[in-house]
């Protein structure tokens, strides 16, 4: 029994960006894990584009910027929607909206986990203070819980998930590095394809268990890309204090 199982684990490792995205489809709205420029799944980013969809949902925190990241998926103009919680000083996703090209929903940070956390635990809707009498409550049910007003949030789910591991065994357990791992295991869990490009690729076993933050379970597909730019924002240092 152990070999079979064994076979179907190794099913999930394919050999190329293009053959992990090979279904990925126009309209599909696609979870991507990152913050910032941190812990972006560069090759897979780069590969959508190359696949040539259109009209996608891009959930993730932010949407790149300077030409970075995900910057480049609005700049080949295959955005229909973004849901997020910043926007910060990308010009492409400010023109975009200026333009009409692209509509955009800001969530609070806290209720963009929360939705998505919710759709991976099968729990359809919640309650939050977060956004009450804000513009976030626009349109939403209130309602009132010891005294104190809250907002119905629904659950946040994806067709796909596009995510950026440190490490990957065959079956798809994962670890991520440091505040890389950010919002991926939650998007794991919420959408129905997770797609993980790692930086290496190990054997079963090779993973403590106790090292292991996300299981395979949650994982459908895994390409091993070892070389990344891994670019950041904005560089800030300060003087180095002279010696006394």
């Amino acid at each position: 029994m152990v070999q079979p199982l064994i076979g179907r684990h190794r099913q999930k490792v394919v050999q190329s960006v293009d053959e992990a995205l090979a279904d990925l489809f126009d309209g599909a709205s696609i979870m991507v894990g990152g913050f910032g420029l941190c812990g972006n799944p560069e090759a897979l980013i780069a590969g959508v584009v190359r696949r040539g969809v259109k009209d996608l949902t891009l959930i993730s925190n932010n949407a790149g910027n300077l030409g970075k990241g995900l910057n480049a998926w609005i700049e080949a103009g295959i955005v229909r929607r973004f849901i997020g919680t910043y926007i910060g000083t990308n010009e492409a996703l400010h023109r975009a909206m200026a333009e009409g090209r692209v509509e955009v929903e800001i969530i609070p940070q806290g209720t963009f986990v929360e939705r998505m956390r919710a759709a991976g635990a099968g729990i359809p809707a919640f309650y939050t203070p977060t956004g009450v009498g804000t513009v976030v409550a626009e349109g939403k049910e209130v309602r009132v819980f010891d005294g104190q007003e809250y907002l119905l949030e629904r659950a946040l789910s994806a067709d796909f998930a596009l995510i950026r591991a440190r490490k990957a065994d065959r079956f798809g357990n994962l670890r991520f590095y440091r505040t890389a791992r950010n919002f991926s295991p939650i998007m794991c869990m919420a959408a129905r394809t997770t797609i993980v490009e790692c930086d290496e690729l190990v054997e079963l076993g090779a993973i403590d268990p106790d090292d292991v933050h996300l299981p395979g379970i949650f994982v459908h597909r895994i390409v091993e890309v070892r070389e990344h730019e891994d670019p950041f924002e904005y560089r800030t240092t300060r003087p180095r204090p002279l010696s006394p």
